[in-house]
């Protein structure tokens, strides 16, 4: 699949807004603890796309109500759903000046990754939290997302790199008092 970049500007996907609040002194404290411990730009992605995968808590998986969506909520509550991890990691690495976009797939329901630009591609990372029969890992040799849509099932990639969460994404998380709440309004498809 072609990715495509929604801004042709790259400095776009390096850019601070509300949900990805990369200036915040918790997700400063958290880049810099990483960074401190990686010898270039690759072990500090991989090391990134770890944390959030590994110690961010999926909140369907840890059966916690808190609904999450700013990068710095996430890493200080340690919990968040696919938006708020894919949020979190977009922020810890835009925090170190690597390139990240959000993007999503449709598996049903819209489901969110990043994708990180290194050696001038693009390449899709899922922080969603592993589980049985998800085993997702940090690649740049070919994608290790945790779902492959089936097209039988009318599932899809979304091609388009954004360099902010999407709208109706945003919404959903912002409006949701709780995650029983949000599961019954997360979006089945992006406009």
């Amino acid at each position: 699949m072609q990715l495509i970049q929604e801004n042709p500007d790259l400095s776009a996907y390096l850019a601070a807004d509300e949900a990805i609040d990369h200036h915040h002194p918790v997700v400063r404290e958290v880049s810099a603890r990483l960074a401190a411990d990686a010898q270039d730009s690759y072990e500090y992605a991989r090391a990134a796309f770890e944390y959030v995968r590994d110690r961010i808590t999926h909140s369907q998986d840890a059966d916690d109500s808190r609904v999450t969506w700013r990068a710095s909520d996430v890493l200080e509550q340690g919990t968040g759903i696919c938006y708020a991890k894919a949020h979190a990691l977009a922020a810890l690495l835009r925090a170190e000046d690597i390139p990240t976009a959000l993007c999503y797939q449709c598996l049903g329901v819209v489901h969110g990754l990043v994708a990180v630009r290194f050696q001038g591609s693009w390449h899709r990372q899922d922080p969603r939290g592993n589980k049985p029969g998800v085993d997702a890992r940090f690649s740049l040799a070919g994608e290790r997302l945790a779902f492959t849509p089936d097209p039988s099932s009318n599932e899809m990639d979304h091609p388009v790199l954004y360099a902010a969460p999407h709208p109706t994404v945003l919404r959903a998380l912002r409006d949701a008092p709780d995650r029983s709440h949000l599961w019954r309004t997360l979006p089945a498809v992006l406009p």
